[in-house]
């Protein structure tokens, strides 16, 4: 935006401009152009060299207070390019106008509004950057602050900043934890961790807990790091005691919680073990404040999430598992009464934290089933876990549904609680419309409620399961495919006929052959075991070979022909096996040369688990007491299938010699 100054800003209405003024600080941004005007003029004098450095600096403090204003503010200060002028501005040798350029970056930055990719446009900005950390208290503190603002877990896109030069990163370029990494973060930054400033200390605190945070290669260099003799995760300790202020000991105890999901720390580590978990514990109770009790428990789960030790030592810590029921409590109707206040605030955190006690109880009843009794007998907790499948914020939705799927590991929960409570039904309801993360994790629950003992299976079956789960196997997003064939594998597990039918007609043949040539290993797994269990019991596998046993026999062979690993091609012999089975679905195998050549060629691979297989197959075929079996023992002798099993039957491998002996029995009988 090009603009004309009539007359030179007066330094005085620069001095008279604080942060506290709003209605300035509100009016500069006004739709008036006039007064549009006047902030462009505070941009164009901070760039001007010929300007004085203390002009400049008034420039940006004022720029910084226009800043803390609405968020509308922000987008026009970014719309005028603030960020490269204040950036140029780092460039002075003045350090106090430095300062207030990082300050008014800082503010900038913490805006949501800001895109993070903003810093990292200029390939030289954050080496300058970590050349000012050097400076002072205040470079380091807003420099600190900047970094952990602008450190996210994603790929860099195009920001719109063509002009700025020396692209730094591209849509396909390293992440900020990687950049700044690679620009020295943790030699620069580590000793501010013993900064004689708390501000300092804790901006430091929290660029290495962003820092961290699923990143390997961060969490194993820290671990390593010392600051005066002191090793860092011995800093972070220090850092967890109860005299320290909240704010230190949380950000300390996410910091270790990192290093140890990283596997820089050990799980059974006394400093996990005996700190940082008993910290983040004391987080989740009454007394701490609404936010506390949030970012203790999220912390909470992320670190015992994979590890079961830890799962049962925090579900006995505190009554942790009684302690997360207040979590739904808010707002309390005291608050509505008495305190307008304090239900505006509940209000506010309500959903963060039912959000965060759902993901804690995940987390705790993720592996061990008496963990699960006890959160399921918690007070109204089925109750709660099926009104928050149905909140209208996503983020709780997606932490209820998380937690639903722990539980529903559980053989006992889903042939009691999960059926008094017919948590099936705003399950499905989940599944008719939701954003895939939600949908991953629904139909993953799904799955389980689809087993063979589970009571839900009959009535979700008759909710029209299938044409859903069928219509998941045909998504774009993999783990989607996975969950839909998986859940489908379930339920074709000793199911009726019909319901065999109904879900081969559901998936068509042309999606069935379209799974088989998945790329993903897990979805044809998932296929194949759904086979598998549609061809089983003869009646089942004689009426399916006699409508689609064309199509099946020419997957087997594509399958037993392709570049697959010994899991696969072992499953598909086993579906050969079932299909020998059969009464009159074996004559597809018996009539098919190829097929029993291929047979033949398994029975002699050097793996053992593929020999048996094949065995199977044979058995099948030559079972003496099934009509027709002369025949084919004649024909399978002919191909010289009783020369292998002689050879079988003198295995070192027990299951093989035992099998090839069976097989022979039924050639002397």
């Amino acid at each position: 935006m090009a603009c004309v100054l009539e007359a030179p800003l007066r330094m005085s209405v620069l001095s008279e401009v604080t942060a506290s003024s709003r209605h300035y600080v509100d009016r500069l941004f006004d739709l008036d152009p006039q007064k549009v005007l006047q902030g462009v003029m505070l941009l164009y004098l901070l760039q001007q060299e010929t300007s004085s450095t203390e002009l400049r600096t008034e420039c940006a403090v004022v720029l910084g207070s226009l800043a803390m204003g609405t968020e509308n503010n922000v987008k026009s200060l970014l719309d005028c390019h603030i960020i490269p002028a204040l950036l140029q501005g780092l460039l002075s040798p003045d350090l106090k106008f430095i300062e207030a350029c990082l300050r008014c970056l800082r503010t900038i930055f913490i805006s949501p509004v800001t895109p993070e990719d903003l810093l990292y446009t200029d390939a030289t900005v954050i080496s300058h950057l970590m050349a000012l950390l050097s400076r002072s208290r205040y470079t380091q503190e807003y420099i600190c602050q900047i970094f952990s603002h602008c450190c996210k877990l994603q790929h860099w896109h195009s920001c719109g900043f063509k002009s700025l030069p020396q692209p730094l990163l591209c849509a396909n370029g390293p992440d900020h934890q990687t950049i700044l990494f690679n620009h020295g973060a943790v030699q620069n930054i580590a000793h501010l961790l013993v900064s004689t400033s708390y501000k300092v200390r804790m901006q430091a605190l929290k660029c290495f807990s962003v820092l961290a945070f699923e990143n390997p290669q961060v969490s194993m260099t820290l671990v390593n790091v010392s600051v005066d003799g002191e090793l860092l995760p011995q800093i972070f300790v220090k850092m967890l005691q109860r005299d320290k202020p909240i704010e230190m000991q949380v950000t300390s105890a996410k910091c270790l919680t990192s290093m140890c999901r990283a596997g820089a720390i050990r799980t059974d580590d006394s400093c996990i073990v005996l700190k940082t978990l008993p910290c983040l514990v004391r987080m989740c109770s009454k007394e701490r404040l609404l936010e506390e009790r949030v970012e203790g428990a999220e912390t909470l789960a992320y670190l015992i999430e994979t590890d079961v030790e830890l799962q049962r030592i925090a579900s006995i810590t505190d009554h942790l598992i009684v302690m997360l029921a207040d979590y739904f409590k808010y707002p309390s109707s005291v608050s509505a009464i008495t305190d307008i206040k304090r239900l505006d605030h509940d209000l506010k955190h309500a959903h963060e934290l039912r959000q965060a006690a759902f993901k804690l109880y995940a987390s705790l009843g993720a592996n061990d089933e008496d963990i699960r009794k006890k959160i399921i007998e918690t007070e109204n907790m089925m109750d709660r876990i099926v009104n928050g499948l149905s909140e209208s914020s996503i983020k709780v939705r997606l932490a209820a549904v998380r937690c639903l799927h722990s539980l529903s590991r559980s053989v006992q929960q889903l042939r009691t609680s999960f059926q008094d409570h017919a948590v099936w039904k705003p399950l499905m309801k989940v599944l008719q419309n939701a954003p895939n993360e939600i949908l991953v994790v629904a139909s993953s629950t799904l799955c389980n409620l689809l087993l063979e003992f589970s009571p839900s299976k009959e009535p979700i079956l008759e909710s029209g399961a299938i044409e859903l789960l069928c219509s998941l196997t045909q998504s774009e997003n993999l783990a989607l495919r996975v969950n839909g064939i998986w859940a489908l594998m379930n339920m074709a597990f000793q199911a009726e006929q019909k319901i065999k039918s109904d879900i081969l007609r559901g998936l068509s043949t042309e999606q069935l052959f379209q799974l088989l040539s998945d790329s993903d290993v897990n979805v044809l797994m998932k296929t194949l075991g759904l086979l598998r269990n549609l061809l089983s019991t003869r009646p089942h596998i004689d009426h399916i070979m006699s409508t689609h046993g064309k199509q099946i026999m020419q997957a087997v062979t594509l399958i037993l022909e392709g570049e697959h690993n010994i899991e696969v091609k072992e499953q598909t012999l086993c579906i050969l096996a079932n299909i020998a089975d059969g009464t009159t679905a074996k004559e597809l195998i018996m009539t098919n040369d190829d097929i029993l050549q291929k047979i033949k060629y398994y029975m002699s691979h050097s793996n053992a688990k593929l020999q048996l297989a094949a065995m199977f197959c044979i058995s099948n075929l030559i079972w003496n007491e099934e009509e027709g079996s002369q025949e084919r023992q004649d024909k399978l002798r002919d191909m010289g299938i009783v020369d292998i099993l002689h050879k079988l039957s003198q295995s070192s491998d027990p299951n093989l010699c035992d099998k090839a002996k069976t097989a022979l029995q039924q050639y002397l009988a």
